[in-house]
């Protein structure tokens, strides 16, 4: 592997030199000795050292994306593909303004302290997560970092979130509208202040304003795993007391009607059902899935707008971006009289 002795060898020059055009300090470099390093650069094939460089500007290049979610009770991070697109879109964005992708669980505050002390990394993007203990420890920490998906505000923390609450009503409205009365509320484990709850009580001031009961027995919270969804389905198919389902996630969603397809149940003859996110697989499940929409693209992409406007010092008068849902209609919600 070429170094920068090697190129100051073929050029005749220091290894300062090299090394001052590399970092982009070539004030008192010529023009002409600035084109041989380059070309000389690039005959070799040299590549800069990144932990050197990060050493030399106090800069990594590298933003974590930090999921709070622990593995063993909450399944992987990116088994979810609405969490992998806005992944996705994250590093299309960070590559494109010259920054690395960093991946990683962090399970609570001592393991959050133990990886800021071991990677340099420039800043963090945090999914998801609420005001408790993990929260105070980053806090203390003078980091840039990116919220999305969480109802905590701070001061010195941008946000990007979405109307969770219009995404529940929506979806809850919809199927009252086509005359079900008695819809399956399916989604992650509910904490208070947070996403899933915000699209809860969409679901709730839907009923209300139809003057539908709200049932505690129609609330179904559990782990997001296509094994779990399809158990759910299978599960709520012995049931005969509902004519719809509202799941907060379209994976979780998918498993069910899996579920209820593979015990007997037709959807949307026997069951309707509609998702959350408008993920791909919601046109290739049988029927095409009726969900709401989100752009996870867009999400990915104003984080990294706010990220790097934070970390080169330019002014955000408005620090919380909120992005609109919308219905996305298919062939999973089936119109009913409305009695059962």
């Amino acid at each position: 592997m070429a170094t920068i002795k090697d190129i100051a060898q073929i050029v005749g020059v220091s290894c300062t030199t090299v090394s001052n055009v590399i970092h982009g300090k070539s004030g008192r470099v010529s023009a002409e000795t600035i084109s041989r390093i380059n070309d000389a650069i690039e005959t070799l094939g040299y590549v800069p050292n990144m932990s050197a460089r990060s050493l030399v500007s106090n800069s990594s290049k590298v933003i974590g994306v930090i999921n709070h979610l622990v593995p063993s009770s909450s399944g992987s991070f990116v088994e979810d593909p609405f969490h992998s697109a806005f992944i996705g879109s994250i590093e299309h964005t960070l590559r494109k303004n010259g920054y690395y992708l960093m991946l990683r669980t962090v399970e609570d505050s001592n393991d959050l302290i133990s990886f800021l002390r071991n990677w340099n990394v420039d800043g963090m993007f945090f999914t998801g997560i609420f005001k408790d203990e993990f929260f105070e420890t980053l806090s203390k920490f003078d980091i840039p970092v990116v919220l999305v998906d969480s109802y905590i505000k701070q001061s010195n923390m941008y946000n990007v979130g979405l109307e969770d609450y219009k995404g529940g009503y929506l979806a809850t409205r919809y199927l009252i509208e086509q005359g079900h009365k008695n819809i399956i509320f399916a989604s992650p484990f509910i904490k208070p202040n947070g996403v899933v709850d915000e699209r809860l009580k969409g679901y709730k001031q839907a009923l209300l304003e139809a003057s539908l009961p709200f049932r505690e027995d129609f609330i179904y919270q559990q782990e997001i795993h296509v094994e779990n969804g399809i158990d759910l389905g299978k599960k709520l198919a012995k049931r005969n007391d509902f004519t719809a389902v509202f799941a907060t996630a379209d994976i979780l969603a998918a498993g069910i009607m899996a579920g209820l397809q593979q015990s007997g149940k037709k959807v949307p003859d026997d069951i309707s059902m509609i998702g959350f996110d408008d993920i791909n697989l919601c046109q290739l499940t049988t029927p095409s899935l009726t969900t709401i929409h989100q752009d996870a693209t867009l999400k990915g992409e104003l984080a990294v707008d706010f990220m790097m406007k934070r970390l080169e010092g330019v002014p955000i008068k408005n620090k919380e971006v909120i992005l609109p849902v919308s219905l996305v209609k298919r062939n999973s919600v089936k119109k009913i009289n409305g009695q059962i």
